[in-house]
């Protein structure tokens, strides 16, 4: 007699990790934003939940956003990127170097700007994997090289445009609007797409998630993992560029040191990302939705009159507050309800056979 296919083991489920715990996890810090929203307008009836408010938020909170894209995306594959403040000061720098002390057009200081930070995201990549050097120290030492050639150029002090201004093409990079929006609101929202599709819909994202997760097993299945690493330091490189070019065309004044107050939120908000959207991993569209947290948090505390050194303080805690919950996402997702989620079903066994002599066997 045979045994019925029924009798073949159920999948295991973890015990109170269905599938409304993972709604909460992916789309907690979403609810969060408009939570947020909601406590700030009802606190602030007349100057929060405004037309300005809102356009404040989009354009100035755009390079922040970008920027935590690019530091997002070595965090896929383990790494960290120290020099993106010091690459952003350069950026920004270089650009209005370019335009104002040498008479480039626009255009051409623009795009040579942007090939730079891709220049300086291999020479990171280079050095972390072909080097052997912890991604910490060594876009640590990169970053403070970056920032002697800022000051190098600068001779320390600022550039200051003449009294014709910038181009007005240029700075529309900026301050132009398009669909009654800011613009630089458009390019978050493009960077975001584009890096959704690399990471979650190609091979390359799925082969750097794997050498974040475990480079050794990247290696064994023949991955080239120091490769895919450069790559990703090359395109946060590239970001960083047009986060300074994007820098140069709101600030119009080349400031030596400015690019330093942007690594704390940039990170911040990369590592609070891994815990929306895609719980336990980096990823672009979870990256986007905490930077709309802390613009939300930020602005709301601003409005209520709040000293400035609650900035810092807000920064500081929500970092160690996002590490702290990527780490468990990241153990919840290895052991728990994910590991399940994602683990094959267990083969069915052949059913048992029974010879003419009456002994038991297994079917070939």
């Amino acid at each position: 007699m045979t045994a019925p296919p029924s009798s073949f083991p159920p999948r295991s489920r973890p015990h109170g990790r269905g599938p409304a715990w993972h709604l909460v996890g992916a789309y907690g810090l979403l609810v969060l934003t408009a939570l947020l929203f909601l406590f700030f307008s009802l606190t602030l009836p007349h100057t929060f939940p405004t037309r300005d408010t809102v356009d404040s938020i989009l354009s100035t909170q755009s390079i922040p956003a970008v920027l935590a894209l690019a530091a997002m995306v070595p965090i896929v594959t383990g790494s960290f990127d120290l020099s993106l403040g010091y690459g952003l000061g350069l950026a920004h720098v270089m650009v209005l170097h370019l335009v104002v002390d040498e008479a480039w057009p626009w255009p051409w200081a623009c795009l040579v700007v942007i090939a730079g930070g891709a220049v300086v995201g291999v020479l990171n990549g280079v050095v972390v994997e072909f080097g052997r050097i912890d991604s910490f120290i060594a876009t640590l030492g990169t970053g403070s090289m970056l920032y002697a050639v800022t000051g190098w150029v600068t001779g320390g002090g600022r550039i200051v445009p003449g009294p014709q201004g910038l181009p007005a093409a240029f700075t529309g990079l900026y301050d132009s609007r398009f669909l009654g929006l800011p613009l630089p609101a458009f390019y978050v929202l493009a960077l975001a797409v584009a890096l959704w599709v690399v990471l979650e819909r190609l091979p390359l994202g799925r082969c750097l998630y794997v050498i974040g997760a475990n480079p050794r097993a990247a290696d064994l299945v023949g991955i080239p993992t120091r490769r895919y690493t450069v790559y990703a330091f090359a395109a946060s490189g590239l970001i960083v560029g047009f986060a300074g070019v994007l820098l140069a065309a709101q600030q119009e004044i080349g400031n030596p040191s400015v690019g330093l107050d942007y690594l704390l939120p940039a990170f911040t908000g990369a590592l609070l990302g891994t815990t929306a959207i895609k719980p336990g991993r980096p990823n672009a569209l979870g990256t986007v939705v905490a930077v709309a947290v802390l613009a939300v948090g930020l602005t709301g505390i601003g409005q209520m009159g709040a000293d400035f050194w609650t900035i810092p303080l807000f920064y500081g805690g929500t970092l160690l507050l996002a590490v702290g919950l990527a780490g468990y996402s990241a153990r919840r997702l290895s052991t728990g309800a994910g590991a399940a989620r994602d683990a094959p079903a267990v083969p069915p066994q052949p059913p048992p056979s029974t010879s003419g002599d009456g002994t038991t066997g297994t079917a070939p």
